[in-house]
């Protein structure tokens, strides 16, 4: 039997450069192969990961077209939304288009940028395009990794909201001025939208906080700083080792001993967000009684 050509390991090929290197159409059709696409393959023991389905699909595709809307976001590093089908965007008429593929057709022009090797839509279009996918929470959470991980900043991903006419742009211009710079995790993102929804002055992000003589005391996630409260995410509470935990408490102290009220929000909480906005506003406002008598359990 015929050995694979190595050139063939690792990528998505099409039939052209199998035959190129010898290896026939009746061997692309035996177990050693698999078919992702008509005139696309893989080898059986190359992962069918996200970059080589997209290559795949590319390879299906006429030239112009570029990857887009949530597969542009994977590909990018941020998983939101579901894996398959694969989008791309193109603003040419095209016959056909391979399964597990949703091709959008632009009808402006089509901005383009290559990343890796892969010609993608760029951060502030794909922004938009996601908003016709994803609710005002989780395009939150869009805006705000595009940002914090530098890929566009806070002012061009609003000023191609304000200036764009493009599908979904009225939920982008609803989003974008929420964004923020320096956001740490998508449930950062949650719990600043949790705050946004219940009406609560919006807090700073991800600052430090110093005692009334100027020391340093902490990195705070969301900082309230005039009235000394600081709500913070914590994901790991379950996978702390001891000598973590007691970093955590001794912080805390500091921060209390310094008149700060830390209130913190588990992934438990998110089950019932309206409590979380309870437990913030009463820090914020002790004296408040509008929520007197309200129960917690």
């Amino acid at each position: 039997m015929r050995s694979i050509p190595e050139e063939l390991h690792g990528i998505a090929f099409t039939t052209q450069d199998a035959r190129a290197l010898g290896v026939s159409d009746r061997m692309l059709e035996g177990a050693r192969f698999v078919r992702l696409h008509r005139g696309v393959y893989r080898t059986r023991e190359t992962a069918p990961t996200l970059p080589l389905r997209v290559r795949a699909a590319q390879l299906a595709l006429p030239l112009e077209v570029a990857v887009s809307h949530v597969t542009n976001l994977r590909l990018r590093g941020f998983d939101i939304g579901p894996e398959e089908p694969l989008h791309f965007a193109t603003n040419r008429p095209v016959q056909r288009v391979p399964n597990g593929v949703v091709l959008h057709r632009y009808r402006h022009e089509l901005l383009l940028e290559m990343r890796a090797g892969v010609v993608m839509t760029p951060p502030a279009r794909t922004f938009v395009d996601t908003a016709t996918q994803l609710d005002d929470r989780r395009l939150l959470r869009v805006g705000d990794w595009l940002v914090s991980s530098g890929a566009v900043s806070v002012d061009d991903l609003r000023s191609f909201c304000l200036t764009s006419h493009l599908d979904g742009v009225r939920r982008a211009r609803r989003v974008a001025p929420l964004v923020r710079a320096r956001v740490a995790s998508p449930k950062e993102s949650d719990l600043r939208w949790t705050l946004h929804r219940a009406g609560l002055p919006e807090p700073e992000v991800n600052v430090d906080i110093h005692d009334d003589h100027g020391a340093w005391l902490a990195r705070g996630d969301l900082v309230y700083r005039q009235r000394k409260v600081l709500v913070e995410y914590d994901g790991w509470q379950h996978e702390r080792d001891a000598r973590q935990r007691q970093w955590d408490y001794l912080r805390r102290e500091q921060l209390e001993a310094a008149g700060w009220r830390v209130i913190v929000v588990t992934v438990e909480d998110f089950q019932r967000p309206h409590l979380i906005a309870v437990r913030i506003r009463q820090a914020l406002w002790p004296r408040s009684s509008r929520f007197a008598g309200l129960s917690t359990v």
